[in-house]
């Protein structure tokens, strides 16, 4: 054997462990800025044992297993807000499960709770959806059993479905099918409930981008073409508000919103109508920060009336949110 061939699975090895430190880091930085206290002990210590249980295991993309807790655990504490202790189940949430460790021996590494996470995350794992109408409705009973148990458990669950979304390219066609159907169904829905709105919104297009390839690729090419005009005609519209809005000494923020592919989809084929019908694609948020002495509603009323005193309104397009 060749010194090249000898040294390929030792560059592979490097490689990998360069890349779960990169990310092992990514998530430290994460929490480290959070307003949690700093337990970093103990999440390097499930990190460690997480990384040592899921050792020469690799996922169908080719990466490292420990990648997958790791992203999942990143997904728990950037975009969910969570603290150490689901952090450090998310790392650990598919050791009893893929790995010969028991819930006991998460219990005496760590603690009660976060043995108690991972074995409500074990009992809901793999699908809701099986070959059988019994067994479906049995995970869903545990599902629903769950939430009531520690909410902590189902938005673990939410982060790995959505790291599983994110990288379900490496499944098989029928595989991708059937998972993006059951988020669409189960998953995506509960989101929206919890109030993880934008995690709802990614995991509704993912799922639309396997279930509708076509439709999926129409749509955000045609998102794509328009991108340029979208932001002209936001650069257009927000100079002169900006300017009344100077007057009235707000601090605030203008964003733009895209509506969704999956979302455009769904309300061209309600109203049966082409793209180029759907007339709220593009949106303008304002957000502010209310003073101590004035009503939010009044400023909302203020912020309202100068945009329509260099804006005509569209009475049949015009829905009051304020007043609600």
């Amino acid at each position: 054997m060749s010194k090249k061939n000898t040294r390929e699975p030792e560059r592979t090895l490097m490689k990998d462990e360069l890349m779960v430190q990169k990310e092992f880091e990514a998530l430290m930085c994460e929490y480290l800025n959070s307003n949690h206290r700093r337990k970093v002990e103990r999440v390097l210590k499930a990190f460690n044992f997480a990384k040592q249980a899921h050792a020469g295991v690799k996922r169908r993309d080719g990466d490292p297993y420990i990648m997958h807790p790791l992203a999942v655990a990143r997904i728990v504490c950037g975009e969910m807000g969570l603290g150490s202790t689901s952090i450090c189940a998310a790392l650990l949430h598919d050791v009893v499960e893929d790995t010969e460790y028991e819930v006991k021996d998460i219990a005496n590494m760590f603690n009660d709770k976060i043995a108690q996470l991972v074995d409500g995350l074990t009992k809901i794992s793999g699908g809701i959806f099986s070959e059988t109408d019994s067994k479906q409705a049995e995970n869903f009973r545990k599902l629903l059993l769950t939430m009531s148990s520690d909410i902590r458990v189902i938005l673990i669950k939410m982060a790995d479905r959505l790291h599983n979304m994110r990288t379900l390219g490496a499944m098989r066609t029928d595989k991708q099918f059937k998972i993006a159907g059951e988020t669409m169904f189960i998953y995506a829905p509960l989101a929206h409930r919890l109030g993880l709105f934008t995690i709802k919104t990614e995991l509704e297009d993912l799922s639309f981008k396997y279930e509708h390839p076509e439709e999926y690729r129409t749509i955000t090419e045609k998102l794509k073409d328009s991108e340029e005009s979208r932001q002209r005609l936001f650069d257009n519209f927000a100079r002169p508000v900006r300017l009344r809005l100077q007057e009235l000494d707000l601090t605030y923020e203008m964003k733009t919103r895209v509506k969704s592919a999956y979302s455009i989809w769904n309300k061209m084929n309600l109203k049966n109508v082409p793209f180029d019908d759907i007339y709220d694609i593009f949106a303008v948020r304002i957000i502010f920060e209310p003073t101590g002495d004035v009503d939010e509603k009044n400023l909302c009323w203020d912020i309202y009336a100068a945009i329509t005193d260099i804006y005509r309104t569209r009475p049949d397009r015009l829905r009051d949110w304020v007043s609600r």
